[in-house]
């Protein structure tokens, strides 16, 4: 699984991922403290297993179960590789590979994919389970394995195959998924809406799973086996998290083109932090619109409240200064007229506080920007307020 990311590795980040394992190719590898719980759960369930299969292994077939787990992270790391050497292949650069509960995902720093590339990324790390899985195969025919060795050779062999068809299929999250995602970004020309072609295309997935390895057997009147039900109900928890997790995030970015400090701006003046109230009461006599101090650089300093400004005496609003009615803007939070899009949302990022002004190429203000009507144009909802009314 390859997931892309903007920004860069940091420390903390790298103490949250787990434990380093070293550099491969120079991508760092590390395995996650989840992964431990899925070892765990390896050794629980087929131990026993084991020990019915052959009685003479004792608790080495505990050790044996563990070993399977180790086999498993091997074939996820050999999979993620995978990805990340191909990913090389068209200079998109990677900070890390992180083998954990579910598995483990390649993660990307920022990057120009097209379908092709984004096929041939996801079809790598298939493709080399099928390769292992082959490769052990022909170690098998060669060797007449017996005992533990019969055992964890069968194992690799079997668990490189499901993992290669296993994520084939045809939904996000699983390496398949970026077919169908692709498919239809080459036929439409937006990413946006294959991803979301292929989020639905995962959750249609996980209906199928659950209906076979679940409905089907209790229609039937048999009874499903406790670990194999808890298998799959934790593999669809964990596929329908990762489809609803792309369909939302391409939803997201379908909607960025039509953020723009332009569009969302309300109408706003700015007069210089010299000015009086009565200034303020002549450009936006109703409040509106929006009125924003600057300094004697011309840079934007504050926002006028016009209840405040409404309710200063009329004796006095020529000797009321507009600083004494205005609240401050955090320290450099205004933006470009023309910013838009990612770069608009990469830019409020760097900015604190909730309201910016916009200014054109002169410097001059042309509105105001807040930052509840940027939310609510990337996610369509709009924010409840908080507080007493």
């Amino acid at each position: 699984m390859s997931t892309p990311r903007n920004g860069g590795h940091s420390t903390r980040s790298s103490r949250k991922d787990g434990i380093p394992l070293g550099r491969i190719a120079g991508i760092p590898v590390y395995l996650a403290y989840s992964w431990f719980i899925i070892a765990a759960f390896t050794v629980i369930v087929f131990g026993p297993a084991l020990l019915i299969r052959d009685h003479t292994l004792g608790i080495a077939a505990y050790f044996v179960a563990f070993a399977y787990a180790l086999l498993l992270a091997f074939s996820v790391l050999v999979h993620e590789l995978a990805h990340a050497l191909s990913a090389k292949a068209f200079n998109w650069p990677t900070e890390k590979i992180v083998l954990n509960l579910w598995g483990g995902h390649t993660q990307f720093e920022s990057f120009i994919a097209s379908p092709g590339r984004s096929v041939v990324v996801a079809l790598a790390g298939p493709a080399a389970n099928f390769v292992l899985a082959g490769a052990t195969w022909l170690l098998r025919a060669a060797n007449d394995f017996t005992g533990v060795a019969d055992t964890l050779t069968n194992i690799l062999m079997a668990a490189n195959v499901l993992i290669g068809i296993f994520n084939v299929l045809p939904g996000l999250p699983l390496d398949g998924g970026r077919l169908v995602e692709s498919a239809v970004w080459k036929a439409t020309g937006s990413q946006e809406k294959g991803t979301v072609a292929a989020g639905w295309a995962g959750r249609v997935i996980v209906i199928v799973l659950i209906v076979w390895f679940i409905v089907l057997p209790l229609l039937s009147g048999n009874t499903p086996d406790l670990s194999y039900t808890l298998i799959t109900v934790l593999v669809c928890s964990f596929l329908w998290m990762g489809a609803s997790g792309a369909i939302k995030q391409a939803t997201l970015r379908g909607r960025l083109p039509s953020v723009s400090a332009a569009a969302l701006a309300e109408p706003a003046v700015g007069i210089p932090n010299s000015a009086t109230v009565a200034e303020v009461l002549r450009v936006a006599p109703y409040g509106t619109p929006a009125v924003v101090i600057c300094g004697p650089d011309g840079r934007p300093q504050g926002l006028v409240d016009p209840h405040a400004a409404a309710a200063v005496p009329p004796s006095e609003v020529s000797t009321t200064f507009v600083t004494a009615v205005s609240t401050p803007l955090a320290d450099g939070a205004y933006v470009p007229w023309t910013s838009s899009g990612q770069e608009l949302i990469q830019y409020l990022a760097q900015l604190s506080g909730a309201e910016y002004a916009v200014v054109d190429e002169r410097g001059t203000v042309m509105g105001l920007l807040r930052q509840q009507a940027v939310v609510t144009a990337i996610t369509g909802k709009v924010a409840r307020r908080s507080g007493r009314p």
